[in-house]
């Protein structure tokens, strides 16, 4: 049992830890408890080596590994999905070891914790300070399953803090488009890139509901006559290399797609030809664009081709073999030319493999649809420079390019996203009053409840549904005809003249 050693003016309990190593018994701040009488000592002695015997005792000294010690043995011994490891890690290295690195463990207190949170609020998003503290909690639960520690600093108290009638962690309300915004953010897209690809991927997003990573892995061999197979994404790390992975929580899906659509994909890939990617060997329907367009790089053959009312392989006759071209056409060619500041090797981009996220997002979705390059140092914002015919109008590129233009664009819906997408696509069913078993099936979602399992897609249901979305392209291929009935995109010229000949 334990007993009571007299240290001279106060008695302190001892007790036995296991053979030959003795402990002291201390308060919660470790400190040595000096008892006035040896009877005191006696008694807590005897209680702290019950708890030894029983199991319930705990180590003080446990609590004292340091936070940054102890997140790094944490980090070693997770085993998950290499876009998860790489979240985790950039959460420790950027937000949590600048605050509590040297901190011992048991020293971290829950006012520690909320001030770290207060001062993060004032720098970021509070849903990312949110999604930060969500790995501190995990860090902090996994060492108490340790018994390093007794209670977690980073869990929240229900109740307490502010009063509001919305969270205060709600971010802001996605923006999503109706389906002719969908059709001229995809125009839009191209006219930058410069190529047909971002008009092709654009619509199959939007009218599928794909996740951006299930779009970039998108394989060749997974396109079937009427639907597509989700099975793998591509997850961009932060080294810049794409983890070929499972979709986001086992999302393996077919989905349905509406006649029209599956032409669409099919004359994309049987026009682009794609080949094995060097870092997966996996053939893709959509590839990179190379370089980002900022906005100041050169003009490019095909713009010159737009402008010019030819295809590029008139434009490179011209610059060639203007003997083979009439002369009116080679007027037309020159012109586009010095209006476009057009030079040879000025446009050349190197195909990438796959899109970037952070590239197609800033330098062609977000000046599709805001119609404004975003401000990226040394650059401020600054409106996309046009050249009015044809119409919508051709970026003008290159040095001096915003002296060359004549207009500029509208927005379509600022603030949409890639990702708004998948939202405009679940709101379109919503509207189309698709039932919500299929909603979920398309989206890759999982409805747990009781409900769900006695309900079961039909034919009907998808046959309802590849008409409603019908129906909606139509009316917005319609839209478009009455803005203007060609397109200096070819895909979309080739669809509006198509649809030019129903209607008549």
């Amino acid at each position: 049992m334990g007993f009571a050693e007299d240290r001279g003016t106060y008695w302190r309990g001892r007790y036995k830890i296991s053979t030959g190593k003795y402990g002291t018994v201390t308060d919660e701040n470790r400190d040595t408890v000096r008892f006035r009488t040896k009877r005191e000592a006696k008694r807590a002695a005897d209680a702290e080596e019950v708890k030894v015997r029983s199991g319930g005792w705990k180590d003080p000294s446990a609590g004292q590994i340091k936070f940054g010690d102890y997140a790094s043995r944490w980090y070693a011994g997770q085993d998950l999905a290499a876009s998860t490891m790489q979240n985790y890690r950039r959460h420790l290295e950027e937000h949590l070891l600048p605050e509590f690195e040297d901190r011992p463990l048991a020293s971290i207190q829950r006012a520690d914790v909320d001030a770290w949170d207060k001062k993060e609020r004032a720098l970021y998003a509070a849903s990312s300070v949110k999604t930060w503290r969500g790995t501190l909690h995990l860090v902090f639960e996994d060492a108490i399953d340790e018994e390093l520690i007794s209670s977690n600093p980073a869990a929240k108290r229900r109740g307490r803090g502010k009063r509001a009638g919305r969270s205060r962690d709600r971010g802001p309300e996605k923006v999503v488009t109706d389906p002719l915004g969908i059709l001229l953010v995809a125009e839009r897209a191209s006219l930058l890139s410069g190529r047909d690809d971002e008009f092709v991927a654009g619509i199959t997003k939007a009218y599928t509901g794909m996740r951006w990573g299930e779009l970039v892995g998108l394989e060749t061999e997974f396109l079937r006559p009427t639907a597509l197979r989700v099975e793998w994404q591509l997850y961009e790390l932060d080294s810049g290399q794409f983890e070929r992975c499972p979709p986001k929580d086992d999302s393996y899906r077919t989905i349905d797609l509406p006649p029209w659509l599956a032409r669409l994909l099919s004359g994309h890939v049987a026009r682009t030809r794609p080949t094995t990617c060097p870092c997966h060997g996996k053939a893709h329907v959509f590839r990179g664009q190379g370089v980002s367009r900022t906005g100041e790089t050169g003009a490019k053959v095909v713009d010159v081709a737009r402008r010019a009312g030819v295809s590029t392989g008139t434009v490179s006759n011209v610059l060639n073999r203007p003997d083979a071209v009439a002369e009116a056409t080679k007027a037309r060619v020159r012109e586009a030319i010095d209006a476009l500041g057009f030079t040879r090797g000025g446009g050349a981009v190197d195909q990438a493999a796959h899109w970037r996220r952070n590239g197609f997002a800033t330098w062609l979705f977000t000046p599709a649809v805001s119609g404004w390059y975003p401000k990226k140092a040394p650059q401020e914002a600054r409106p996309v420079p046009l050249l009015s015919e044809p119409w919508p109008g051709v970026p003008a590129r290159g040095r001096g390019a915003a002296g060359r233009a004549d207009s500029c664009w509208m927005p379509i819906a600022k603030g949409l996203t890639p990702h708004g997408l998948r939202h405009t696509h679940k709101t379109r069913m919503e509207e189309l009053r698709t039932p919500p078993k299929l909603m979920d099936e398309r989206m890759g979602h999982m409805d747990g409840s009781v409900q769900a399992r006695y309900t079961h897609i039909t034919r009907q249901m998808r046959d309802g549904l590849m008409a409603g979305l019908t129906a909606e392209w139509e009316r917005a291929l319609d839209a478009r005809l009455a803005m203007c009935p060609t397109s200096p995109v070819n895909v979309l010229n080739d669809l509006l003249q198509e649809r030019l000949k129903v209607r008549r």
